[in-house]
């Protein structure tokens, strides 16, 4: 059988992934999307790749709604959760652009401002209408189009060269990937951080095929993700090493970043109670219509 293909965003959270590919024979292609978990959603529906690792609230947003484009095989759901890699939820910094001197906090965004995401459904998409709620920013919508222009970028350089140029007002990112931009001479396109907001949720989820599930390849996979975890647990400095050398992270970054991390104990299965919770935070914010989500059986493919 030919070896899995894994989808990663390939930042610092993906550490555990190398370990376990290093150190532990995961037997798989791990394939990089920088774009963020929108782009693996897509790639899930067009059987480009088998699992993923990626944002609680871009798998729920894309499991759950009722309007998703069906898959290569032409169907819907060709995917569910199965895995929770990451317990700790995540830090979305707020930017713009560096010398913008319009908005220099969040009530400094405008009315109908620019939303630059990563791509519609995903994380920083998801994200920007949470904030909207948090901060009172209208009436909760079922078109996310009558709350922000959304300014779909495809990645973190577009979009932070977006903010400078005034093609979006602002983003949302990761706190530490987006820290290393906030130099004014950071290279290209400096932004600055205006806020940040914490994911309600556990942040990251695994998901698989629906035709992995209940295979001993998916359980295998799952096996050496804990292993991977529990290396770079007792292997710190190692990670370190890892996080500034091949992921373009500072030293003191990654160090910061341990601290806040928590990765999941054992990674099989998902609770439903956080899925639930995800999905009431989506429906208050609008990017789900009330109905759309109900039925936990499309979402998740193994329970805690």
């Amino acid at each position: 059988m030919a070896p899995l293909r894994i989808g990663f965003v390939p930042e610092h959270f993906s550490t555990p992934l190398h370990f376990a590919k290093k150190y532990f024979s995961l037997s798989a292609d791990l394939i990089p999307f920088p774009a963020g978990t929108g782009h693996m959603v897509t790639s899930l529906r067009a059987d480009e790749i088998d699992m993923a690792v990626g944002l609680t609230e871009g798998w729920v947003t894309a499991l759950a709604a009722g309007n998703q484009p069906q898959n290569a095989s032409g169907t819907q759901n060709n995917f569910k959760l199965v895995g929770t890699y990451v317990d700790s939820p995540l830090c979305w910094a707020i930017s713009t652009g560096h010398s913008r001197q319009d908005i220099i906090t969040v009530s400094d965004i405008p009315e109908d401002a620019k939303l630059g995401v990563s791509r519609i459904g995903s994380g920083s998409y998801v994200m920007g209408f949470v904030l909207g709620d948090r901060e009172g920013w209208g009436e909760p919508s079922t078109d996310p189009a009558d709350l922000f222009h959304v300014v779909p970028l495809q990645n973190f350089e577009n979009l932070r060269k977006a903010v400078n140029d005034k093609t979006a007002d602002f983003f949302m990112w990761e706190y530490f990937t987006s820290k290393r931009y906030y130099a004014p001479d950071a290279s290209p396109h400096p932004i600055k951080q205006i806020g940040e907001i914490y994911s309600p949720w556990s942040s990251w989820k695994i998901v698989a095929s629906t035709q992995l599930i209940s295979k001993p390849e998916l359980e295998e996979v799952l096996e050496k993700v804990n292993l991977g975890i529990k290396y770079f647990k007792k292997h710190q400095e190692e990670a370190v090493d890892y996080i500034s050398t091949e992921l373009d992270y500072e030293k003191e970054d990654a160090r910061e970043w341990m601290k806040t991390v928590r990765f999941a104990e054992d990674v099989r299965g998902v609770d439903k109670e956080v899925v639930e919770m995800t999905l009431d935070v989506l429906w208050k914010a609008g990017v789900l219509e009330r109905e759309e989500g109900k039925d936990l059986n499309r979402i998740i493919g193994i329970m805690k």
